[in-house]
């Protein structure tokens, strides 16, 4: 007997919570007999009444349900985080309560766990989004997979499966500042993918604005790359080599006789282009430097207010 915990961060989600409990409860019928669920849906600070829709599922089947409210908004990764000591499945799966996923994908990720695969993704072969909302999408994940994680899947992923195991060392982790997708991905394990499209949203607008994807987006980049970084030594050293040359040119140039040394203009040029990639070297070092401080705080990823 096999018993699968399905975990479900929310953010605004009163509208998708009743549509979610009627069909996750409607796909059980397409596992075998001996396979048992369990539900933890986690409360990111909402601003709605998904916490009272949460309640309702829980009065509904007290039995298989967990819920979870958070002091504030913390974001997708930490909500997963602070609901990972109540799973007591064998195998863990992680959706978006608005089932832009499809539930029945789980039996086959289930089924693929069943195979021996401790790790088991639902990649995006496309999306039935906006087109802007694609770009930005696909361009996060084509450079998180050139210059970070090169074993991430074509497309990406949001909907998984792990296992126990798993579960167990990512709770030891206790990693700050991280995207949970991509923190699966570099643990290395051995993992399958199961092509899906996903779905455009049908129900309530998404709480995850363009500020939180920059922001996610930046803050996977810093923890999983450190091409940052070395753009920056790599830009200084030859813009340090164009500068010695220059300045080569110039002092033989003088002597020779054939450069003008009257060039304000140009001096002025190069000293705002330089000051600029200063000033940019100096934010993304911030950047790293702002979460190492973060890290050294130690300082908790998230504040439970209640569960039930």
């Amino acid at each position: 007997m096999s018993k699968i915990t399905i975990i479900t961060p929310c953010y605004g989600n009163e509208l998708n919570i009743p549509d979610y409990a009627v069909k996750m409860l409607e796909n059980e019928k397409i596992f075998p007999a001996d396979v048992e669920f369990e539900y933890i849906l986690i409360d990111d600070g909402s601003k709605d009444n998904t916490w009272a829709a949460m309640q309702v599922f829980k009065q509904q089947y007290p039995d298989k349900v967990r819920i979870i409210k958070l002091v504030r908004n913390f974001g997708s990764t930490n909500a997963v985080f602070s609901s990972l000591p109540y799973a007591t499945g064998d195998c863990i799966v992680i959706i978006s309560a608005d089932l832009q996923d499809p539930p029945d994908l789980i039996l086959k990720l289930y089924e693929n766990w069943k195979k021996g695969f401790k790790l088991v993704l639902a990649n995006r072969t496309n999306r039935e989004e906006p087109l802007m909302q694609k770009i930005l999408s696909n361009s996060t994940h084509m450079m998180m997979k050139k210059f970070g994680l090169k074993n991430l899947p074509e497309g990406g992923f949001d909907m998984n499966l792990f296992d126990k195991e798993i579960k167990d060392i990512l709770i030891k982790m206790d990693d700050k500042n991280s995207y949970f997708p991509f923190l699966l991905m570099w643990l290395g394990y051995e993992f399958v993918s199961i092509p899906y499209v996903r779905r455009k949203r049908e129900i309530g607008k998404s709480g995850y604005t363009m500020a939180k994807k920059i922001k996610v987006f930046v803050d996977a980049f810093v923890a999983f790359s450190f091409f940052p970084i070395r753009l920056i030594s790599i830009s200084g050293l030859i813009l340090g080599l164009l500068a010695f040359a220059y300045g080569i040119f110039v002092v033989a140039g003088k002597l020779l006789g054939y450069v003008d040394t009257q060039g304000w203009s140009s001096l002025m040029v190069v000293i705002l282009f330089v000051s600029a990639f200063q000033m940019i070297a100096l934010g993304i070092i911030g950047e790293y430097v702002w979460r190492g401080l973060e890290a050294s705080r130690n300082r908790p990823n998230f504040l439970i207010e209640k569960v039930q």
